[in-house]
């Protein structure tokens, strides 16, 4: 597992975290417990910090970055899929940011707010909640594509997947 302090900033991981050995984890982020961090993600709290809620899932091939001005915060039970870009947002409890998306400084993702496939959030950008953001530039229409109850079940599958990996997974050199 990748996981380096840079000077006096320290990754403080809970131990019921599931961090993927091939995951790299730099500096000051917090990841709560039952929170997972899938293959080939870089979470690089070097200039602030990155903050991952409990039970919150950011899946293979993210990038997770931060400013002194705009920390990187996934609030409880949020999912990220995969190859997402995250750069000094806010993002709340019960959140989907879909597969491929970038979410830029200063974004605010309200609780139960998504993020399409995607989707490009330009800085400063909001999504309520009961809404999601589509396209580039991303705009905002009510959310009637996915359930708050889909969005846990989402949540649930990672937190069940974590722990199976965290028993199971072996490397095969």
């Amino acid at each position: 597992m990748a996981i380096y302090a840079l000077g006096d900033l320290v990754p403080a991981i809970h131990p019921d975290a599931y961090v993927h050995p091939d995951a790299t984890v730099i500096g000051d982020v917090r990841i709560a417990a039952h929170a997972s961090v899938w293959p080939q993600t870089v979470l690089r709290g070097d200039h602030g910090y990155i903050e991952l809620g409990e039970r919150s899932n950011i899946q293979d091939g993210c990038v997770v970055h931060c400013t002194a001005k705009d920390p990187t915060i996934l609030g409880p039970a949020s999912a990220v899929g995969h190859a997402v870009h995250i750069e000094g947002a806010r993002i709340g409890t019960g959140c989907l940011i879909a597969s491929g998306s970038v979410v830029l400084n200063g974004t605010v993702i309200e609780d139960g707010g998504m993020v399409g496939a995607g989707a490009v959030l330009s800085y400063n950008s909001t999504v309520r909640t009961g809404e999601i953001a589509l396209g580039v530039p991303a705009k905002t229409r009510e959310n009637k594509s996915f359930s708050a109850e889909q969005i846990g079940m989402v949540v649930d599958s990672y937190v069940r997947r974590a722990a199976r990996f965290r028993e199971q997974l072996r490397r095969l050199d």
